[in-house]
C-alpha cells in the first residue's frame, strides 16, 4: 500500500492521507490528527507501506524522536536528482521540466521478515537488464495501488507545496516507468532512498564517542590542552626546530606564504608546502616540518575545539549526505565523519555490554569492474582470493602493490609512471575489463555521457570547447589544440571512474540497506544492534555482545545478496573482512 501524505496550512494540527493508484491519481482521502500521525506511521509500517515523502533528512528524524522505525521509503529529493539526469530517462517530462524548488533542495545539500529486497534473490528472474523486474525491483508492484507519503508536522514545514508533492511524484512515476531499463533504475531508487533511511538512523543512534580516551589521546600526542588557546606544547617546540633550521626566527608555519617564503630562502626549490612534494627533499627542516603538519592536523581537525563542538553525551552524530557525490557516494557537513584519522578512532569505544563490528569489502572497484564488464578471467583471479595477490599468482605482475598500483591505475586513468609501465600486461590479461574503463574514457573525452549500471548518470561538463578543438582536424597545432586534449583527457578521466566509482557505490547502498533489515530482528526491543557508521565500502555496527557472531553473518550474508542483487549469477565474489573489537582503533 502507498499513501501520500500532508499537512494543509489551512488546517493546522491535521494530516491528510491520500491513497493513490498506481498510476499516481487520487482514489481516496482521510483524515487524522497530527498528534497521532507517529502511531499511524508506526502502525501502517507493519502492512508493507512505502512512505515517500520530500526530504527522509528532514522527515525522518521526528519520527525516531518517537520511537517509530520506517521500513522502506521513497525520497522525492533524492529520486529528484537521478531521473532528472538519467540519460536512460532522457525523454521524460521531468528531464526536461523547468528548475525547480526539487533542484533547488538538491543543490543545497550536494558536496562535490522482510528484507528491503525481499524475494528478489530466487525468484528465477533474470539479470537486472530485465524488463520484468520493473515493479518488483523498486518494491511497487505495478498491479496493486501505490502509497507515496509526504509527512509535515506543521502547516508550513512542507517547503514543496501540497499540490506539488502529488505533482512531482506523478513526473517521477512516469520518468522512471518510461525510461529505457525500469527494473535496474527502480532498483536504484529504492536504495537511494534506503540509504537515507540509514544516514538518519545513524544520526540517531550516534557513534559512541569515549571523551576521555579522546582527550588522553591528545594530550600523549600534542602535549596538554593550552589554558589560553595557543599552540599545544609539542607543536611549539616543534615550530621552533622549524625556525631554526630556517634561520627563520618569528615565522609562523602554519602560513602557507610565510613557509613557502622561507623554504624557498633556505634554497629548497618547492612550489608548495605539501606534504607530498616534501616528503623527499633532503634538509634539516623537512622532519620536524612533516611532524608539525602531521600533529597541526590533528589538533584542528579533531582536537579538543571538534571534541567540544560534535560530541556530546558519549556520541557523534554527524550529518551524513546521502548522494552527496556526483557518483552516488556520501558526502558529511562538518565534523569530517568521511575522514576520521587513525590516530583518534581509539575513542570510538562500545558502551559497556556492548562491542563494535567493523567489516570492509575487499578490493571492491576491481570487482565491481570484472562484473561490468563480463569479463570471467578477472572474476574468476579474485574468487576465493586476494585479488592483488592473484594477479602475482597469475604471473600478470610480480608484487602485489604492483598489482595494485596497475588496478588503481586503469581505474583513475594514470597515464604516466609504473601504472602506465604495467597497463600492456593488465590488458591481455583482462580485456574486457580495460576495453570498459577506456571506452568510458573516450565518451567522456567527446563531452559525452556515461552512466552506472543501475542507471545513474554522470553530469555533462558545462562547457565543450574543446571537443571540436579536438575533434576538427583543420584545428593548428598549437596552446590551444594542446589544451584542449588536455581537457579532453581530464574529462575523460572522470567519466571512467564514474561508471566503477558510482556501481560501486550501488552495490555499497545495496549491501547497507540489506545489512539494515537484517539487524532489525536481531536482539531484543531496545538492545538491537545498529549501524553507526558508513564509509564507501566500510560499515561499522555496535551491537550487544550476545549479537557480535550473528551481526558477522548478516554482514557477509548481505554482501552475498547485494552481489546477486546487480549481477545475478556473475561469478564475482564480493568477500567481507569482519572484525568484532571495542573500540575503532584495534580494527585495523
Amino acid at each position: 500500500m502507498y499513501i501520500l501524505v500532508s499537512s494543509p496550512p489551512s488546517a493546522k494540527g491535521q494530516i491528510v492521507l491520500r491513497q493513490l493508484d498506481n498510476e499516481g491519481q487520487l482514489f481516496d482521502t482521510f483524515f487524522l490528527d497530527s498528534v497521532d500521525f507517529a502511531g499511524a506511521v508506526e502502525a501502517l509500517d507493519e502492512e508493507g507501506v512505502r512512505w515517500v515523502w520530500s526530504d527522509t533528512a528532514h522527515w525522518y528524524p521526528g519520527l525516531l524522536e518517537q520511537g517509530v522505525r520506517v521500513g522502506r521509503c521513497h525520497d522525492l529529493r533524492l529520486c529528484h536528482v537521478i531521473l532528472r539526469n538519467a540519460e536512460g530517462a532522457a525523454g521524460s517530462e521531468l528531464a526536461h521540466g523547468p528548475a525547480s524548488a526539487w533542484d533547488e533542495a538538491s543543490a543545497d545539500r550536494v558536496i562535490a521478515g522482510a528484507t528491503l529486497f525481499d524475494d528478489l534473490l530466487d525468484d528465477g528472474m533474470s539479470g537486472p537488464n530485465d524488463p520484468g523486474r520493473t515493479a518488483a525491483l523498486a518494491g511497487i508492484p505495478v498491479s496493486q495501488s501505490a502509497a507515496w507519503a509526504e509527512i509535515s508536522d506543521e502547516p508550513g514545514d512542507n517547503p514543496y507545496g501540497d499540490d506539488e508533492s502529488l505533482a512531482e511524484f506523478q513526473r517521477q512515476l512516469e520518468a522512471w516507468l518510461g525510461s529505457d531499463r525500469p527494473g535496474p533504475l527502480g532498483l536504484l531508487l529504492a536504495a537511494e532512498s534506503a540509504g537515507a533511511l540509514s544516514a538518519q538512523e545513524m544520526r540517531f543512534f550516534g557513534i559512541p564517542w569515549h571523551v576521555d580516551v579522546h582527550n588522553r589521546i591528545l594530550t600523549e600526542m600534542l602535549g596538554p590542552k593550552p589554558q589560553f588557546g595557543g599552540r599545544p606544547a609539542k607543536m611549539e617546540r616543534l615550530a621552533e626546530q622549524i625556525r631554526v633550521a630556517l634561520d627563520a626566527h618569528g615565522l609562523n608555519p602554519d602560513s602557507p606564504q610565510d613557509l613557502l617564503k622561507a623554504l624557498r630562502r633556505a634554497g629548497l626549490d618547492v612550489s608548495s608546502t605539501s606534504k607530498w612534494e616534501l616528503y623527499n627533499l633532503k634538509h634539516p627542516v623537512i622532519e620536524p616540518l612533516l611532524a608539525y603538519k602531521k600533529l597541526s592536523r590533528l589538533h584542528t581537525a579533531n582536537g579538543w575545539t571538534w571534541l567540544d563542538t560534535w560530541v556530546a553525551d558519549g556520541r557523534f552524530r554527524p550529518e551524513y549526505v546521502v548522494g552527496g557525490v556526483v557518483t552516488g557516494r556520501w558526502a558529511a557537513k562538518g565534523g569530517g565523519a568521511l575522514q576520521l584519522p587513525a590516530s583518534v578512532r581509539g575513542a570510538v569505544v562500545a558502551d559497556p555490554g556492548w562491542s563494535l563490528v567493523v567489516a570492509d569489502a575487499a578490493q571492491l572497484e576491481p570487482r565491481i569492474l570484472s562484473a561490468l564488464s563480463g569479463d570471467l578471467a578477472m572474476a574468476e583471479a579474485g574468487r576465493g582470493h586476494d585479488l592483488y595477490q592473484a594477479l602475482v599468482d597469475q604471473g600478470v605482475v610480480d608484487t602485489r602493490d604492483h598489482a595494485k598500483v596497475a588496478l588503481l591505475g586503469a581505474l583513475y586513468g594514470a597515464t604516466s609512471g609504473q601504472s602506465a609501465a604495467l597497463m600492456p600486461r593488465l590488458t591481455k590479461a583482462f580485456p574486457q575489463a580495460i576495453r570498459l574503463v577506456e571506452e568510458a574514457a573516450r565518451v567522456g573525452e567527446r563531452g559525452g555521457i556515461v552512466s552506472t549500471w543501475l542507471g545513474r548518470s554522470s553530469p555533462r561538463p558545462d562547457k565543450l570547447w574543446w571537443v571540436d578543438a579536438v575533434l576538427d582536424s583543420d584545428t593548428p597545432a598549437g596552446p590551444q589544440r594542446d589544451r584542449a586534449r588536455q581537457e579532453a583527457r581530464s574529462w575523460g578521466r572522470f567519466t571512467r571512474n564514474f561508471v566503477c566509482q558510482g556501481s560501486a557505490a550501488e552495490w555499497a547502498l545495496s549491501w547497507l540497506a540489506g545489512l539494515r533489515q537484517r539487524l532489525a530482528v536481531l536482539g531484543e526491543p531496545g538492545a538491537r544492534p545498529h549501524l553507526v557508521y558508513f564509509l564507501h565500502d566500510e560499515v561499522m555496527v555496535h551491537t550487544p555482545e550476545a549479537c557480535a557472531e550473528q551481526v558477522i553473518q548478516a554482514v557477509r550474508e548481505s554482501a552475498a545478496a547485494a552481489g546477486r542483487l546487480l549481477f545475478g549469477e556473475f561469478p564475482v565474489e564480493f568477500p567481507v573482512e569482519a572484525v568484532v573489537v571495542d573500540n575503532y582503533g584495534a580494527a585495523k
